[in-house]
């Protein structure tokens, strides 16, 4: 993360120093971030993964060595002052059909399982649960602009986080604070959805997705991570938290101003026919429609963006 961003809240270090953070989900994208961010932070982070040789490769082999502990198997007599979850298989690895939307469910609400009754077995109970979820709760909705108050649409996404976000919820009884992070498109230098579009720009391939008006609500990493903190630091935060930049935009402006930071055109329109030949369901419910979704809490209680338009952003991670 870089420096500036760490003015986003009032840091104090050795507050942080006895906070203990266990991430279920730490090796993916967000997660890699995010555990660099809390040990530059001085939180003490256990990863749980299991695939123990792969999560110690990515961080006990890197300048994290020996400050963050990874395990396979979570001990109900540890404590942890706040919980992370952000496990799940990935939306776009495969094409839908229903097995796979099966196993995307599974994943997720598994982990999310294994989460509360972890939480429900520990003797020591966390103060914060901040579980991943998504926009894709909102369903396929046009031109309205979505907030933290509105219901979601039938859709496979909606099914998908009403359950995983359901089973989160299980740990408010316990007297845990929760905190639903719905994720837009995150952009990072180094993964995540950008590094799938740079190519076709790159190649003079680029352009929008069907007719071009279907919305994008984006964050940067950088802004992502900070409100994770950002949320461990306000303890009046819970529920649903929309995890997006206040700046939604159609696909063709992304289009544009991402060929225009790349000095690329952006002419090569993908017919919405051809997207659903190639990508079938997941095309239809992920690329040619979208939702135009607002942080409206983090907006409310005082988070402040970094990147809050999408030319700085997309400036900041491709012209280095």
């Amino acid at each position: 993360m870089r420096a500036a961003q760490l003015k986003q809240s009032p840091i104090d270090k050795p507050n942080y120093q006895l906070k203990t953070v266990l991430i279920v989900g730490g090796s993916g994208f967000i997660g890699q971030a995010l555990v660099k961010q809390l040990v530059e932070l001085s939180f003490k982070v256990t990863i749980y993964t299991r695939n123990l040789a792969k999560t110690k490769s990515l961080f006990l082999s890197s300048y994290l060595d020996e400050k963050v502990k990874v395990v396979d198997q979570l001990d109900i007599d540890k404590s942890y002052n706040i919980v992370i979850n952000l496990a799940g298989k990935p939306l776009d690895e495969h094409r839908w059909n229903d097995k796979v939307k099966q196993q995307i469910i599974a994943s997720r609400v598994q982990a999310t399982t294994m989460v509360t009754e972890f939480i429900e077995q520990t003797s020591h109970k966390p103060e914060l649960l901040i579980n991943g979820s998504a926009i894709g709760f909102y369903g396929p909705r046009k031109n309205q602009k979505l907030t933290e108050q509105d219901s979601g649409r039938s859709s496979f996404s909606h099914q998908l986080c009403s359950e995983w976000e359901s089973n989160a919820l299980k740990a408010e009884p316990l007297g845990v604070r929760v905190c639903l992070l719905r994720t837009g498109i995150v952009l990072g230098d180094n993964g995540g959805a950008l590094s799938a579009m740079l190519l076709p720009f790159k190649l003079y391939l680029g352009g929008p997705l069907g007719h071009g008006n279907q919305w994008m609500s984006w964050i940067h990493i950088d802004d992502l991570v900070s409100m994770i903190i950002w949320m461990i630091d306000n303890e009046s935060i819970q529920g649903p938290v929309n995890g997006v930049a206040p700046s939604p935009v159609s696909n063709q402006y992304f289009s544009k101003t991402l060929a225009s930071v790349l000095r690329r055109p952006a002419k090569l329109r993908m017919p919405a026919l051809l997207a659903k030949l190639l990508f079938g369901e997941m095309a239809d419910e992920l690329l040619l429609k979208g939702q135009r979704v607002v942080p409206q809490v983090a907006l409310d209680n005082g988070f402040k963006f970094e990147f809050a338009t999408l030319g700085h952003a997309l400036d900041n991670l491709l012209t280095k």
